[in-house]
């Protein structure tokens, strides 16, 4: 098994092993410890004094959570609101500085993901291990809404909307980590007030309480710049197509559904990119995620494309996620 597989029993009936799930046991205990201490108020979760809307996974993998932050931003600037975004900043060299993230800030110093927000966004980002830290900030820096990219199990965040995203293997075989996905148990999934459903780019009807996501591709934009190509340009081609996330066939299935050629190259999550990562052998115009671009922003020449995706979901999700916020101006 390469870094960044997920084992087969994950995600099948498979038997698991004896050594998992004696490990899955012991996490197991730690885990219901720390929940325990919070639910009998032991430890307090702390208020950022602004609204938090927590966007994360009980199961490990990634599952879409950065697509949906920023349809969230968008949505809640619309709605009059002035959001910011906290995040621990995953796979940056100084984990423990905090710091603010712009579009031009090196993903090895704010997190590939953080970038990725602020490029496409704008918003204020801020990266800290301690999120109630960096939430805090995001308040006196003026924002009257955080939205926590990831952060489901760090409880010392107060939180006003928790939303588990899924795709559609939903949580695998149920088990506790590293006999299965669950970072929590299951039954932590059903205490979140939302379950997204990453439906990839198909139309398929999500399951009772949840919500369907779907990734819409936009047009490949050049990384070094110049005028986007649309997806049909490369209809029959054959084409690298590069992914380092959660789920890299995800996004070699979308290319394939636009009649593309895919050359597939699977890395694993929040990979570090070198030149030398991209000898192929062949040339042929590179179609990767936005995640991945911009991590290769210094070396891409004019083969390199970045497939920028949208979230979209039914309105009605709009509507009950802005009914359980409290009013403006109340934490």
């Amino acid at each position: 098994m390469k870094k960044g597989d997920t084992p087969d029993w994950w995600y099948s009936d498979g038997p698991v092993p004896l050594g998992a799930r004696a490990l899955s046991g012991v996490y197991g205990g730690l885990v219901g410890l720390r929940r325990k201490w919070y639910g009998r108020g032991w430890l307090k979760p702390q208020r950022a004094g602004v609204p938090v809307i927590v966007v994360g996974n009980v199961a490990v993998g990634g599952t879409g959570k950065t697509p949906l932050t920023i349809a969230l931003i968008e949505r809640l600037r619309e709605a009059g609101w002035k959001p910011g975004v906290a995040s621990r900043g995953y796979g940056r060299e100084d984990a423990k500085a905090a710091r603010w993230v712009d579009a031009r800030t090196a993903p090895a110093e704010g997190g590939d993901e953080p970038v990725l927000i602020a490029l496409r966004t704008g918003a204020k980002v801020r990266v800290d291990r301690d999120r109630v830290a960096a939430a805090r900030a995001l308040a006196q820096a003026g924002c009257d809404i955080v939205v926590c990219d990831d952060g489901l199990q760090h409880y010392r965040l107060a939180r006003d909307v928790e939303i588990d995203v899924v795709d559609l293997r939903r949580h695998g075989n149920n088990r506790l980590l590293p006999a299965g996905p669950l970072r929590e148990p299951v039954q932590r999934a059903d205490e979140c007030d939302f379950r997204v459903v990453n439906v990839g780019s198909d139309d398929v009807p999500a399951g009772f309480g949840e919500w369907s996501m779907r990734l819409v591709p936009g047009e490949a934009q050049p990384i070094e710049g110049g005028r986007p190509k649309s997806l049909a340009t490369f209809s029959g081609q054959r084409v690298h197509a590069v992914a380092g996330i959660g789920n890299p066939e995800r996004f070699f299935n979308m290319l394939r559904s636009h009649g593309i050629a895919v050359v597939p190259h699977a890395f694993a999550d929040h990979h570090t990119y070198v030149p030398a990562d991209f000898e192929f052998g062949s040339r042929l115009p590179v179609l990767m995620t936005e995640k991945d671009a911009v991590k290769c922003r210094d070396f891409a020449d004019s083969a390199f494309f970045s497939v920028p995706v949208r979230a979209e979901l039914p309105e009605a999700f709009w509507i009950a996620l802005f009914d359980k916020l409290p009013p403006k101006g109340h934490a």
